[in-house]
């Protein structure tokens, strides 16, 4: 698959399952460090009036924002429609929008979020141009992403290798840096639990990747890291 081919993606994220089969295997890193938790520190400490989160997925970060910050205008987007329809079903204002055009006013929010997207993005810098837009002085840009080594040594136990995207844990702050003058970033070793074979490879092939997976059998459960890195800049 390539990460930011919009008809890949697109197809990627017309339904929810494929995301909601990858999200089921994550664990905290060993250290109880969480990515979405120092995400939702981050949005906390920032003390938005004014939230908005791109690429909003099924809308659990949004709902949690919203409920943390229920002073807060909060509103959500994605380009799938079928994403924008859950993300409502929790009673979070969302609309479909594209990340390199958002449909909003200049310096109109204090907080604005993006949690592993992207790397999907097909034009990453008019994205972060965007979010620089919209973004009021002194406001705040919250990234979440996945690095080169993410899961790298299942992929290679499969028969692949690691997957290298525009945004990433290893270039993210170069990128950042181009429309930014401040940031920072903490990174963290997640953990995958996969309870057998079965739930590895079908992790695996949520994803629509060229690669024809090849894992060699394995019983009982089996753990593998992540790389996930929480950029602020502003």
């Amino acid at each position: 698959m390539s990460v930011n081919d919009p008809a890949q993606v697109r197809a990627q994220y017309a339904r929810e399952t494929p995301l909601e089969t990858r999200r089921s295997v994550w664990q905290p890193a060993a250290d109880g460090r969480d990515p979405t938790q120092i995400a939702l520190a981050v949005a906390r400490a920032s003390g938005p009036r004014d939230i908005l989160e791109i690429g909003c997925g099924t809308g659990g970060f949004a709902e949690r924002l919203a409920v943390e910050h229920p002073d807060a205008t909060l509103v959500a987007t994605d380009q799938s429609e079928r994403f924008v329809e859950l993300t409502s079903a929790r009673g979070v204002e969302a609309q479909v929008a594209d990340a390199t055009d958002l449909p909003f006013a200049d310096a109109s929010y204090d907080l604005v979020v993006a949690l592993w997207m992207l790397y999907h993005v097909p034009d990453l810098d008019r994205a972060l141009a965007e979010v620089r837009r919209v973004l009021r002085p002194g406001g705040r840009f919250l990234a979440v992403t996945n690095g080169d080594e993410h899961l790298a040594d299942l992929r290679r136990d499969a028969g692949g290798g690691p997957e290298v995207t525009q945004f990433s844990t290893q270039n993210g702050e170069v990128a950042l840096r181009r429309h930014f003058d401040e940031v920072r970033g903490e990174t963290l070793r997640t953990r995958a639990f996969f309870a057998d074979h079965a739930t590895a490879l079908a992790y695996l092939n949520s994803w629509p990747d060229d690669d024809a997976w090849e894992l060699p059998e394995f019983e009982g459960p089996r753990e593998y890291t992540g790389e996930v890195t929480v950029f602020v800049a502003g």
